[in-house]
């Protein structure tokens, strides 16, 4: 079971640059609208100023240290073909 305790637990584990985000996201969850979150984020869809791809360059942060790679292809046995 999921306690205060724990979330708080693991919020002092966060570093402190992620901590803006956060606070919008507990923002979100007290007033429980998303629109009301999607425009406090500055989504590209509330400024129509910003570009999708500078959305995401300032909402990656998770990912900095950690970036997804795709792993190879790898072989795979022949099979008989299909008719």
């Amino acid at each position: 079971m999921v306690t205060k305790q724990l979330v708080k637990d693991e919020i002092d584990k966060i570093p402190v640059e992620h901590l803006p985000i956060l606070y919008k996201i507990v923002l979100a969850f007290e007033g429980g609208s998303s629109e009301w979150f999607a425009k406090s984020a500055g989504s590209p869809e509330s400024d129509g100023e910003r570009s999708w791809s500078d959305f995401v360059a300032e909402t990656y942060g998770c990912f900095a240290d950690d970036p997804i790679e795709r792993g190879e292809q790898g072989q795979y046995e022949d099979r008989e073909p299909l008719v």
